[in-house]
Parts: structure tokens; sequence; C-alpha cells
């Protein structure tokens, strides 16, 4: 569940999500006195400078110190609330986790209006990619075919699948517009930007039956989303993420491995959802 049991967040599924919780409430709670201070403010000038009790205006400005004091106040709430509050723990959690042996470590391609799901495969390296091999249909995140790391990578199309408790680390681009990478779930929303790869890493802590269980459905998924608007049909770029147990994603890898011997599109797994 959520931190805070009351809020309409939605369900908690990520080791570091709570701190994103917390973070939301608390800078909610700082915008609600600085909007309720300058409400006061509002009235206060409102009442005072009233046509009935001041019927003429004033040119000369307001003096004192306590004048500047109040707005040097309000500039060092607002500097710490975005700088202070959002911007140190934004930056933390990217560098938090660093690439490991117990890192599931994880490419995601995004296009218009598609998100391409790289995995490095058995060897755990991933294959060479280039634009120049780009293919929709057939190699949608461009890697080279007589690159021998690339034989067993593992591609899939708008599905996540990652095991449960492991941290994770993913790497984002873009072939074509801006997008947005958004795991509402496990607290994840990065922008993708053309021409920049860009990291953001969790722990999931919630699999996905566990996740059913607590919404009473058996056909739910967690949600990939599209949270920057990138086109005509951006509503449709969404995808699933699926958490399993360590097993349930080991028999995954396998299952999804490209076969020796197959044709050279079996690397992409196309699961239906």
């Amino acid at each position: 569940m959520s931190f805070y049991p009351f809020s309409y967040f939605p369900a908690l599924a990520s080791e570091h999500g709570a701190t994103i919780d917390r973070l939301m409430i608390l800078i909610c709670i700082f915008m609600t006195l600085i909007f309720l201070g300058w409400l006061a403010f509002f009235i206060y000038t409102l009442l005072r400078f009233r046509s009935s009790k001041q019927p003429t205006a004033q040119a000369e400005r307001i003096k004192g110190r306590w004048v500047y004091g109040l707005a040097l106040g309000i500039l060092a709430v607002e500097l710490f609330i975005h700088v202070g509050l959002g911007g140190g723990t934004g930056a933390a959690q990217l560098s938090a986790i660093s690439p490991t042996e117990e890192t599931v470590q994880v490419r995601v391609v995004a296009q218009q209006f598609a998100w391409n799901i790289h995995y490095p495969g058995a060897d755990g390296i991933f294959g060479i990619t280039s634009p120049e091999f780009f293919n929709d249909q057939t190699n949608p995140v461009g890697i080279d075919p007589d690159d021998a790391h690339g034989k067993d990578d593992i591609v899939t199309f708008k599905q996540l699948f990652l095991p449960v408790d492991k941290p994770v680390r993913i790497e984002l681009t873009s072939k074509d517009v801006i997008h947005s990478f958004f795991l509402p779930e496990f607290r994840v929303k990065q922008d993708v930007i053309p021409g920049m790869e860009i990291p953001v890493t969790f722990v999931p802590t919630m699999t996905t039956e566990q996740f059913r269980e607590l919404k009473g459905d058996e056909t739910r998924d967690f949600e990939i989303a599209c949270a920057q608007l990138c086109g005509i049909t951006h509503y449709t770029m969404k995808g699933m993420v699926r958490i399993l147990d360590q097993e349930g994603f080991d028999a995954w890898l396998v299952e999804k491995a490209p076969k020796e011997g197959g044709d050279e599109d079996d690397f992409w797994a196309t699961d239906d959802f």
C-alpha cells in the first residue's frame, strides 16, 4: 500500500517509493502553507485598502524591513521545496543503484508509439546497436546482426518482465521525439530524450500476483505509460510490467531466448497481454 493509506496514491511496489510519497506529501504541505499565506495577504490588502478606508491611491511604495524579510523568506522556502527537496531526492535516486552482478540491466527504446524492451541474454552482454539496423518489424532496437553478443539478446514489445526484490537499472533512449517513461506503482518517471541514454533505477517489492490480489483483479498488470504528449496517438503508447519471483523470471528468460537455428527475428518475443 501507499505510505499514506488515506491518500489516493497508486499502490506502492518499489523500495524507494515511500520516500517519494513522503516527499509529495511534504511538498503539498509547504505549498498549501504558501498558498494560505498569500491568500491571507491578498484578503488583508482588499480590506486594508478598500475604497471606503482609502479613497485615493498612494504612489509611494511600502517601506520597512519586514517587507524585505517577508520576500526573502518566501524565496527561501520555495528554493528549499524545488531545489532542496525535489532536486536532492531526484539526484540521489538516480545514482542509488550502480550496476553489480545482482543488478538486472535492461534497455528501453521509445518510439512513436511503443516501448521496445531489450535484455542482454544469457551472456549478460548487450549486443551492439545502431540506428542503421532499425527495423520496426524485425529489429526494433537496432541490434547489429553480425555481433556475437547480440545473438542471444531478447527483445519484447511493450512488455517489461522483472524479478522481485532485485535491483533494476533501465537505460532509456528514444528513436524520435521526447517521451516520458512512467511506472506509477514503482514511483518512476523519467523523460526520454533523443540522443541521450538516461538511467533509472529501482527495486520492485511486489509481484504481479500480489498486485492482482491487492486489486481484486486476476488479469491486472502494472502499467507503462508515456507521460509526455508525443504525437497524435500518444494515448496508445502504453505497455505492461510483470514482476515475477526469481524462478519465474529465470524460466521466462529461458523460454524467450533465441533458439539455435531459428530465423533472424526469433529474438523479438511478442507475448499477448
